[in-house]
């Protein structure tokens, strides 16, 4: 038996041009989240990639900015992507700027409220993150690949290889991509977890002995990674 549609037209046929209709859209919404990595790529291999992604994984959602969660898992794994073993990483920087974009407004805690903390409770002090505030951590340098392909300017070589952790916020309007010095995410990760301010510098010791710890307070707080202060058990 074939089911046609009211013109007489077969239906498999009507459905093929609109699931061929719906994977544009989603490789058009892939590609505007990831714009760095389809310069990286360029569109036809970006596109190819897409295309895997998304029979592999179809959305749950009706909003697109909300698809291609797991593309940064996905380009890990990709075989054809595997010469370019940090282009996953950079997807990483690239969805946490969107998460970063459309987190929820709050004002960033001002440097005047760690001031006013009496020095004798500064190790148990517990910082609120604020909402927009991200850490993505790569053995590679994602940060410079990640602007110099994130605009039109022209690419060069990168300098200095080495790994890089971003911190991305957005205190105000706009996201920020910001390079955290060693130690710095996991110092950061343990104070976002809501473990107070002795705690997590004693952890990030541990990894990083030379790790500067009011500095990286001062630093993060300039970010916006913080909503809040508040007293510890």
């Amino acid at each position: 038996m074939r089911v046609t549609g009211p013109s007489g037209k077969a239906a498999q046929k009507r459905y093929g041009v609109y699931r061929n209709n719906v994977t544009v859209s989603l490789i058009e919404a892939l590609a505007a989240i990831y714009p760095a990595v389809q310069r990286i790529t360029g569109g036809e291999f970006f596109r190819a990639m897409a295309r895997f992604h998304i029979r592999s994984t179809p959305p749950t959602s009706p909003l697109l900015f909300e698809y291609g969660h797991d593309f940064p898992a996905f380009i890990e794994k990709y075989e054809h992507a595997q010469s370019m073993p940090w282009l996953a990483d950079i997807a990483r920087i690239e969805r946490a700027w969107l998460d970063a974009y459309h987190t929820a407004d709050a004002a960033p805690l001002k440097p005047e409220a760690l001031a006013a903390v009496p020095v004798n409770c500064l190790a148990d002090l517990v910082f609120v993150p604020h909402p927009s505030t991200r850490i993505v951590r790569s053995p590679y340098p994602a940060i410079a690949i990640f602007a110099m392909n994130r605009g039109d300017s022209p690419v060069g070589p990168i300098e200095i290889v080495e790994p890089e952790d971003a911190l991305i916020t957005r205190p105000q309007d706009e996201v920020v991509v910001r390079r955290l010095p060693p130690g710095g995410a996991v110092f950061l990760a343990s104070l976002i977890s809501g473990e107070s301010l002795g705690v997590a510098a004693a952890t990030a010791c541990e990894v990083e002995p030379s790790i500067q710890i009011a500095a990286c307070i001062t630093d993060m707080i300039e970010a916006g990674a913080f909503a809040a202060l508040r007293c510890g058990e």
